[in-house]
């Protein structure tokens, strides 16, 4: 009597498995992109914040459509310092990023037009109150091109290593 069951569940679970494989061409995709400027700002800031303290968790280039967020699940270990970069292209005309904790309620939220001093980047700070995922969502506008743009995405961790490292540093410049 258990394998009749036993093998509908497993017919059911096969068919749903196609099913969902023959809808999965309606699925946004994350595919990288390659553009020079934006390359070069990121292994700027990379080397700013790694220079600072931080390193690199996570980064991604990402072809992004005009007015969609592209949602990004990361892990986030509570008291934990972060800091976030999204640098969209130089062409859009509006930027923005907004963060989500697990339960799905907003913790950060940054926008920037196109005629910001900062231009095309967006950059935060963040500590967690507890250790969880959290979505963070960029998205970028412009006006004339709606498919095809650029984006590239950072995200970085304080390491306990180069804290002390600048302890010492700041110990050692105050005794000069």
């Amino acid at each position: 009597m258990k394998k009749p069951f036993l093998s509908a569940v497993c017919s059911l679970l096969l068919l749903f498995s196609f099913s969902s494989f023959a809808q999965s061409d309606n699925v946004i995709r994350v595919s990288p992109c390659d553009n020079h400027s934006i390359q070069k700002q990121a292994d700027s800031i990379k080397h700013l914040l790694e220079d600072g303290g931080f390193s690199v968790l996570r980064e991604a280039s990402i072809t992004m459509e005009s007015e969609y967020e592209i949602p990004i699940i990361v892990p986030m270990s509570e008291g934990t310092s972060y800091q976030f970069v999204f640098i969209g292209d130089l062409k859009s005309n509006m930027y923005e990023v907004k963060m989500y904790d697990y339960n799905e309620k907003q913790v950060v939220y940054q926008k920037k037009g196109g005629n910001d001093a900062s231009g095309n980047i967006i950059s935060y700070s963040y500590i967690p109150k507890m250790s969880e995922y959290h979505m963070i969502k960029p998205l970028q506008v412009n006006n004339k091109q709606k498919k095809d743009l650029c984006g590239y995405v950072m995200l970085f961790r304080k390491t306990e290593v180069s804290d002390k490292k600048a302890r010492k540093y700041l110990l050692s410049a105050r005794f000069r």
